[in-house]
């Protein structure tokens, strides 16, 4: 504020030392005035940097969206002949890493409090069974007014983070220490040894089963397995576990077959097949095998029998394979469009024939790869009829036989009548040679065994139950050349039908793998073998 000249002082040391501090004051104002100007500077220059993390966010988020987008058409339609299964699964999980970069960049940037508040963001409870290793951090000083302070504790925050603890490898040491008399120096004691399923070798039953697992239901190849085993200085040839393996399928295959067995008691089963390569012998070569894939799963109708899944390993695709899997078996099967099926359904078969149901995923296959590629309006019809089929399947999945057999005669019977005639009229039109055509007949050939779930309860509306019992076995398919039927290919049909079956029943593989080749090597008895079938793994 400026002072009128009648309120400035006389004396000349006053006023000279107010002009001083007036200038000193200027002085400061101009210092907090460039601090100022200093920090909007950085500040703006934050929001530019900011502006564009986040411009460049959006751009690569856009990206990966559509990118998305791609492999969600690329599920059925012609770009899956480029992408399997486990190819686009590979997809899905590099652009979900694409976007944690993303997250994880736009979080350094964002202020910490902000931080701490995304990350305290609630998730799902870790599973109760877990270690939990607790970590108590006291504060180094405790926040008193008083300046005597007596610290009372009022309260915690807890948080949680899932540690793991690599698998080391131990070695169990067994003595048995024997015993004489010492006054008739005759006769030794000693108790037996423990029996085991690779007699005179290394491996116990929990390493038999971590390289079973590893192997059959994850995926890993044993030349892998060698190269992890060899970082912890454990040397394990690859052709060694080969061996291991051919000793574990040996003494599980009564298991395997009773799986089967049990599938063929099922008053519904799914089936299917897929190639796999094999060694050619003598050629160097590979030649096609074949996966067969037996499934039963009561759960859809109401059912209370355990799912479960058989795999049988054939050096070819002929009807005399399935014929003699399916030996006795005269229910309904649920099936693809396959010729090898059609045997079953003869009345001359000599157990009598079987009901064979067609599946309707297979049909919808064929119509959706010219839908996504615009080329029929017939096509995209069909498909959006056809996902009315399968919203009345969703609302009566688990209910009884009878009352799903209701609802499809009520609501899905005359989607199915209008589709025959509305496909009719446009094969009339069309050129006999395109794939609409060969669509149409495609359905047209299975009518019968397409409408037949429309009057039965039991059956589904498709055979996708089989189809993923057979995709979880892709990766493993990648990664190995079997040497046909005789070598490793009816190995791995019998684990994986094991492990695989213990998977659908929610039991820990490798837990129930180790208790049953302990079992078995002590000499369980074959009257209690369904006692240790994986879904009877809870039971003891």
């Amino acid at each position: 504020m400026t002072r009128h000249a009648s309120a400035l002082p006389d004396d000349i040391d006053t006023l000279k030392a107010m002009l001083i501090a007036a200038a000193a004051r200027e002085d400061e104002l101009q210092s907090q005035a460039g601090q100022l100007q200093s920090e909007a500077a950085t500040l703006k220059a934050e929001i530019v940097r900011m502006a564009a993390i986040n411009e460049r966010a959006e751009e690569r988020i856009a990206n990966l969206h559509m990118i998305i987008k791609q492999l969600e058409r690329a599920r059925f339609g012609r770009s899956s002949e480029k992408l399997d299964g486990d190819q686009q699964a590979f997809a899905f999980d590099e652009v979900q890493t694409g976007l944690g970069m993303i997250e994880a960049e736009l979080a350094a940037t964002g202020p910490a409090g902000e931080r701490r508040q995304r990350e305290a963001r609630p998730r799902k409870a870790f599973p109760a069974h877990l270690e939990r290793v607790e970590i108590v951090i006291e504060p180094e000083t405790v926040a008193c007014a008083c300046g005597g302070c007596q610290p009372v504790r009022i309260g915690e925050d807890v948080s949680e983070r899932l540690d793991v603890t690599p698998a080391k490898f131990r070695v169990i040491v067994t003595r048995r220490p024997k015993y004489g008399c010492a006054q008739c120096k005759e006769g030794v004691s000693q108790a037996p040894a423990p029996a085991h399923i690779v007699e005179a070798g290394m491996p116990s039953d929990a390493l038999l089963a971590h390289v079973a697992v590893s192997k059959y239901a994850d995926g890993l190849p044993l030349y892998r397995q060698e190269g992890i085993y060899a970082r912890d200085g454990v040397e394990i040839s690859r052709n060694t576990m080969a061996n291991w393996m051919g000793h574990v399928g040996f003494h599980l295959a009564p298991l395997a077959e009773r799986v089967l067995a049990l599938i063929k008691e099922g008053e519904r089963v799914y089936a299917d097949e897929t190639t796999l390569p094999t060694l050619s012998p003598g050629s160097g070569k590979t030649k096609t095998a074949w996966l067969w894939t037996y499934a039963r799963d009561d759960g859809p109708f109401g059912g209370q029998a355990p799912p479960m899944v058989a795999y049988r390993f054939e050096d070819s695709r002929g009807g005399e394979n399935v014929e003699r899997h399916l030996a006795g078996y005269t229910g309904l099967l649920q099936v693809d469009g396959w010729g090898a099926y059609n045997r079953l359904a003869d009345a001359r078969r000599a157990d009598g024939p079987l009901t064979l149901a067609a599946c309707w995923s297979h049909l919808r296959r064929k119509f959706y790869e010219l839908h996504v590629s615009g080329v029929s309006h017939v096509a995209s019809e069909t498909v959006e009829r056809m996902a009315e089929l399968w919203k009345v399947e969703e609302r009566i999945r688990g209910q009884r036989p009878a009352d799903r057999r209701a609802a499809r005669q009520e609501q899905s019977a005359a989607i199915i009548a209008d589709l025959w005639p509305f496909w009719e009229k446009e094969l009339s039109r069309i050129s006999g040679k395109s794939k609409l055509a060969e669509a149409i007949r495609y359905a047209r050939s299975r009518r019968e065994d397409l409408e037949r779930f429309l009057d039965d309860g039991r059956l589904d509306i498709d055979s996708n139950a089989v189809e993923r019992a057979i995709r979880l076995q892709a990766i493993t398919r990648k990664n190995a050349l079997f040497a046909g039927s005789g070598g490793g290919g009816k190995t791995w049909a019998t684990i994986a039908t094991l492990l695989q079956t213990a998977k659908m029943n929610d039991v820990d593989p490798f837990a129930w793998l180790t208790l049953t080749l302990q079992r078995i090597a002590e000499g369980w008895p074959n009257r209690d073998l369904d006692q240790l079938l994986p879904f009877n793994h809870h039971h003891g």
